[in-house]
């Protein structure tokens, strides 16, 4: 869609949005009426490779369009790691999914493949090696956490939709959506950054609802086109600030920029990662939380101080000991948001792939309301 014509959309308002954040049943609402729909290729790059020109790094993205919008601004949804696009398409046990859910409430949405990643070509001169998550760590991190209790709030996890082990129907369903991924995390960082941006340019100003891996792309997105992002919903980011925390390895710098593995704009200017100056907290803030990380030389993020944020965190997940670092970072740093753990909405249970349990409605409820309460035309 043109920049023009989203332009003419951000006038509309929030006229029919009011009591439409419940969460209806799949299919309950009737047709899903769209006025248009298909696919385009944003960003990308020319390289020389074995000698002849070769385009690198574009982004599929697939959208669409309601017959009636009413949403101010589109929502881009960004996939976490060895995931894509059919993360917010529906589920692995064939419910509506979170695109679906924005669509029936009038929102335009556009739904990515990472540079590299399902429908968007992988380059390996370009991209470096790729990894596959094993089995055991989908079981371990997602789909069963209950059984292992790796953390303390493991063992709340109830709504993941079967067994969540090998063999199960719908945990097949998953598995089979998983993707390799970049092992160069600086690499992933600004392939998705400039293709994100250009993203933008091309649709025109929107919300950026990001995932896991994806968090950082959020804040990096913001920082090169802020007039473009006009709110973040950061469904657990990649975090904690700097260094990485259960089940992630700990002890090895994760996140060099704080919030990100490449550069951000501070004030005043960070030259280099240790301009921040980690520091790490004497005792965490509560029972089963991590310790942060904060940057003990104070530094601002102009670029991201004006653009509405919220962060969402489950119950269960092994983002729930650490999701609170990520927002006081922001915070830290002139970047004031919404720390919204879904325990305190009476939503409880949830994992790490929130958007495709059993009440993933429910949760893009609560997105929903946020978006309309804080998003506003300028």
């Amino acid at each position: 869609m043109r920049k023009s014509s989203m332009a003419l959309l951000a006038s509309i308002g929030l006229l029919a949005l009011g009591a439409a954040f419940r969460a209806e049943g799949d299919r309950s609402s009737g047709p899903l009426m769209i006025a248009k729909q298909g696919f385009f290729y944003a960003g990308g790059r020319e390289v020389q490779d074995k000698g002849r020109p070769t385009l690198v790094d574009a982004m599929f993205v697939e959208y669409q369009i309601p017959v009636k919008v009413t949403a101010p601004y589109p929502v881009v949804m960004i996939h976490g790691q060895f995931q894509n696009g059919s993360n917010f398409m529906g589920t692995p046990d064939d419910r509506e999914g979170w695109a679906e859910y924005f669509v029936r409430r009038g929102y335009p949405v556009y739904v990515v493949d990472q540079p590299a990643r399902g429908r968007s070509s992988y380059n390996a001169s370009a991209d470096g090696e790729l990894t596959m998550a094993p089995v055991e760590t989908i079981e371990h991190q997602f789909t069963a956490i209950e059984k292992y209790n790796l953390w303390p709030q493991a063992r709340l996890h109830t709504q993941w939709p079967g067994a969540g082990v090998h063999g199960d129907p719908t945990f097949e369903q998953f598995r089979a959506s998983q993707n390799s991924s970049m092992t160069d995390n600086a690499k992933m960082d600004v392939a998705n950054r400039a293709a994100g941006a250009a993203l933008l340019r091309r649709i025109g100003p929107a919300v950026l609802l990001t995932h896991s891996r994806s968090g950082p792309f959020g804040w990096e997105i913001a920082n090169d086109v802020p007039q473009l992002v006009k709110g973040v919903v950061a469904v657990e980011p990649n975090g904690p600030p700097f260094y990485g925390a259960v089940p992630a390895p700990a002890g090895a710098m994760a996140r060099r920029w704080g919030v990100s593995d490449d550069p951000l704009t501070y004030d005043p200017p960070a030259k280099a990662a240790a301009d921040l100056s980690p520091k790490r907290e004497e005792k965490s803030q509560g029972k089963d939380l991590e310790a942060c990380w904060v940057a003990s030389a104070p530094h601002k993020l102009p670029r991201l101080a004006g653009i509405p944020v919220m962060i969402v965190t489950a119950e269960a997940s092994y983002h729930s000991r650490y999701d609170h670092c990520t927002s006081q970072f922001l915070t830290q740093a002139g970047v004031p948001n919404d720390f919204v753990p879904l325990a305190g909405r009476g939503i409880h249970g949830n994992g790490h792939m929130m958007m495709l349990e059993k009440n993933n409605l429910e949760i893009a409820g609560v997105i929903a309301e946020w978006i309309a309460r804080h998003v506003k035309t300028k």
